[in-house]
C-alpha cells in the first residue's frame, strides 16, 4: 500500500499515483534545465521579484537557509505547499523559463527543474505595500507546450541515452530498481541499479519484486471486467446490487461499479486517522468497508474525478461477493496465472516473499531508512501489491494478445473517459495519457519507499516498465524520460 510524502496536504491521499499520480501524486517534478528553450526576464515587480528570490532559495543546498527565507519572505496566511524538506526532495530545483502573465501583485511563470521532464505553471501573490511579503506560492503541472517539445530519438539513441540516464540517477542515489523498454512484446532494454538491501548489500536484479503501490488498480480493473465479460455483474449496476449489507445504503444504491472504476464517485480516501491508528488490525477488504462504510458520499456519484483509493478498495468487495473468492484468489488464478505472471502478488508483511526488495525513505530525515513503520497489513485491490518489471511486461503482452480480456473488453478498459486535472483521462483503472505524440495507457504508484509506472504505448508497440525501492518519484522519473523520447509514432 501507499501514500504520497507529507507536506503535500491536498495531494496526500493521491497514492496509490501518477498522480498518483501522475504520478497521481503531486506532479509538479519538473526537468531538466532547457537553456535553448529559456528566456531573459527584465520586467521588474514585486512579485516577480519574489518569484525569483524563492526560487533561489529553494534551489539552495543548505534547508535553514530556505526556512529562514520562508519565515521572512511569506505572510503568516500565506498557501505553500514547498514547506517540507521531502517535497523539496521529489521536486529538485526550478529554474524560470518564462512569463506568462505579470502584474506589480502577481506573476504566472512557467518553470522546469532538474531531475524529469514535467513542466508546471506557477503563481506567485505577494502583499501590495513593502515588505511585499508572499501571500500565495500555487503550483501544478501542465502538458509540456509544443515549442519546449522534447526530441523523439531512434532506438540506439534512446537506449544510450536511457544508460547515461540510469547510470547518472544511480551514481546520485536518486535511483534504485529495474527498468525495461520493449518493443513489440520483447526487451530491447532490462537493467537494474541500486541495492534491494542496503544493510546486507544485496543488488537489485531484473527479478526483484518492487511493492508498487497504485499499480494494483489495473488488475482490479481486470478483474471486474473479467466478471462483466462472463455475465456476473453489469458495471452500470449500483454497488448495492452486489454488496447488499454494504453500511452506507444509500452510497451503495447510487454509485455505479463504472464511477468507481473511473473515480467519479465520490467515495473519497481511507488514508486519515482511523487508518493510521488500525493499519495493522485491517487485514480483508471487508474489514476496510466495516470500518470507513458508513461514510456518505463528498458529492453527487458521476459528476467529477476525485482520485479514490477506497472506491477500488469497494472494488475489491464486489469481486468477492460476486466471484466467491477472496481477491487474492481471484487475481492469482484469473490474471497472474493466464499471463504467467509468477513473481506478483500481495502476501502479508508479516510472510518471508523471497526477493522483495526492501523500500527505503527518506520522509523523516536525511538518511534513507527501512519503509516498514508505514506499511499495512498487505497490500489491496487499491494498490501495495509486488511485482517485477518482467512480470509487468508479461501483462501488458497478455492484454494486448486479449488473453485475459476479449478485444471488446480490452478497449474498454483503457478507453480515456473522464479528464483527469493532471492531464490525460481516466479510463478503467488505467490512465490514457499522451507524451510527446506516443499514446500511452497504463498506471504509476507511489508511497513513501516504493515507486512505479507501467506506460503501454504506440499501440503496444513499445512498453515501458520501471520499478524502484526508493521514494517517488524516482521510477516515475525514469518511465516519463522514455516516453518522452521513443521514436516518432507512426501515423495512424
Amino acid at each position: 500500500m501507499s501514500r504520497v510524502l507529507p507536506g503535500l496536504p491536498s495531494f496526500r491521499r493521491q497514492l496509490y499515483s501518477r498522480n498518483g499520480g501522475r504520478a497521481l501524486t503531486f506532479c509538479l517534478l519538473l526537468t531538466v534545465s532547457l537553456p535553448s528553450f529559456a528566456q531573459d526576464v527584465h520586467a521588474t515587480a514585486p512579485a516577480l521579484d519574489q518569484l525569483k528570490r524563492w526560487i533561489a532559495a529553494y534551489d539552495n543546498s543548505n534547508w535553514d537557509i530556505y526556512r529562514e527565507f520562508l519565515r521572512t519572505n511569506f505572510a503568516p496566511e500565506a498557501e505553500n505547499i514547498f514547506q517540507a524538506r521531502s517535497v523539496r526532495r521529489q521536486t529538485g530545483a526550478f529554474d524560470l523559463i518564462k512569463v506568462e502573465k505579470q502584474t506589480p501583485n502577481e506573476v504566472v511563470a512557467l518553470l522546469n527543474g532538474r531531475d524529469s521532464d514535467k513542466v508546471g505553471q506557477i503563481v506567485v501573490e505577494v502583499e501590495p505595500a513593502d515588505p511585499h511579503r508572499i501571500v500565495k506560492l500555487q503550483a501544478r503541472a501542465i502538458p509540456r507546450p509544443a515549442d519546449l517539445a522534447l526530441p523523439h530519438l531512434n532506438e540506439s539513441e534512446l537506449i544510450a541515452s536511457l544508460q547515461q540516464r540510469l547510470n547518472d540517477a544511480s551514481s546520485a542515489d536518486t535511483f534504485s530498481g529495474a527498468v525495461l523498454l520493449a518493443k513489440n512484446g520483447k526487451p530491447i532494454f532490462a537493467e537494474a541499479y541500486g541495492f534491494a538491501d542496503r544493510e546486507h548489500y544485496v543488488a537489485n536484479s531484473l527479478d526483484t519484486r518492487f511493492r508498487m503501490g497504485s499499480m494494483n488498480k489495473m488488475f482490479t480493473a481486470v478483474a471486474i471486467l473479467q466478471l462483466a465479460s462472463a455475465g456476473k455483474l453489469r458495471v452500470d449496476d449500483p454497488v448495492i446490487k452486489y454488496v447488499p449489507d454494504y453500511p452506507n445504503r444509500d452510497l451503495a444504491s447510487k454509485v455505479t461499479i463504472s464511477e468507481l472504476l473511473s473515480h467519479t464517485g465520490g467515495t473519497g480516501d481511507f488514508f486519515g486517522p482511523e487508518f493510521d491508528g488500525r493499519r495493522l488490525e485491517l487485514r480483508t477488504h471487508e474489514d476496510y468497508i466495516k470500518l470507513l462504510g458508513n461514510r456518505p458520499a463528498r458529492f453527487e456519484p458521476g459528476s467529477r474525478f476525485e482520485y479514490s483509493n477506497y472506491g477500488f478498495l469497494i472494488l475489491g468487495g464486489v469481486i468477492e461477493k460476486v466471484s466467491g473468492q477472496s481477491y487474492y484468489d481471484y487475481v492469482r488464478d484469473h490474471i497472474y496465472r493466464l499471463a504467467a505472471m509468477s513473481l506478483t502478488d500481495s502476501e502479508p508483511e508479516d510472510q518471508r516473499v523471497p526477493g522483495l526488495s526492501v523500500g527505503y525513505t527518506k520522509q523523516e530525515g536525511d538518511l534513507w531508512q527501512r519503509n516498514t513503520f508505514l506499511l499495512p497489513y498487505r497490500g489491496t485491490s487499491a494498490g501495495g501489491g509486488y511485482s517485477t518489471v518482467g512480470d509487468l511486461l508479461r501483462f501488458a503482452n497478455a492484454l494486448h494478445a486479449n488473453r485475459l480480456l476479449d478485444k471488446h473488453y480490452t478497449k474498454l478498459l483503457m478507453t480515456g473517459r473522464i479528464d483527469m486535472p493532471f492531464g490525460g483521462r481516466y479510463a478503467f483503472g488505467f490512465q490514457d495519457r499522451t507524451i510527446n505524440g506516443s499514446h500511452c495507457v497504463g498506471h504509476n504508484g507511489g508511497s513513501p519507499g516504493m515507486n512505479g509506472e507501467l506506460d503501454i504505448c504506440q499501440d503496444s508497440e513499445y512498453v515501458i516498465a520501471v520499478l524502484a525501492n526508493m521514494d517517488p518519484e524516482a521510477a516515475s522519473h525514469i518511465a516519463e524520460f522514455i516516453a518522452n523520447r521513443l521514436p516518432t509514432p507512426k501515423p495512424s
